[in-house]
């Protein structure tokens, strides 16, 4: 896919292809380094390229001057409990070389974007409570915190178990 022209002029958008797992995987590890969860990276090249290609996840790039210096991937999402759809995000970073630069902000605009184009109302993500630096930014985008809620998981493993039991 071309890049999306920005207001930016050396900053472009570029949405991912099955053919970027690599890159979306030095991403994510990325994230998992800043997050200080490296090891609880499990995607391969493989899952992320599946991913894409299933159309169960999708991901862009921030581009400056061509070169991929940020990252973006979400999913659909929706909540009965408000009777909203939008996206979800499930990881975002920026190489540090680009915060502060207003990047950011460009990429979680352009997917508000998409969300209202795709008939959506919210965007929804996680944040880690220590990562103070994100929760400023998110908070200056208009974000607010459901602090009563908690995300749980059920791991793969214990996804087959429950399934096995009905």
């Amino acid at each position: 896919m071309d890049s999306i022209a920005t207001k930016h002029l050396d900053f472009s958008i570029r949405h991912a292809t099955p053919d970027d797992a690599v890159l979306l995987l030095q991403f994510m590890r990325k994230l998992g380094a800043y997050q200080q969860m490296a090891d609880e990276v499990t995607a391969t090249e493989d899952s992320l390229r599946t991913l894409i290609t299933t159309n169960r996840g999708e991901a862009f790039f921030g581009l400056l001057h061509g070169h991929p210096v940020g990252m973006l991937f979400f999913s659909p999402t929706c909540s009965a409990f408000t009777g909203r759809s939008g996206l979800f995000i499930d990881a975002f970073i920026l190489d540090d070389t680009v915060r502060h630069t207003g990047f950011g902000r460009t990429m979680m605009d352009y997917l508000s974007t998409l969300a209202l184009q795709r008939g959506g109302q919210m965007l929804e993500w996680g944040c880690l409570d220590w990562n103070a630096p994100a929760i400023t930014f998110y908070q200056k985008l208009g974000a607010y915190c459901l602090d009563i809620m908690r995300i749980y998981r059920l791991s793969p493993d214990n996804t087959r178990t429950s399934a096995e039991r009905f």
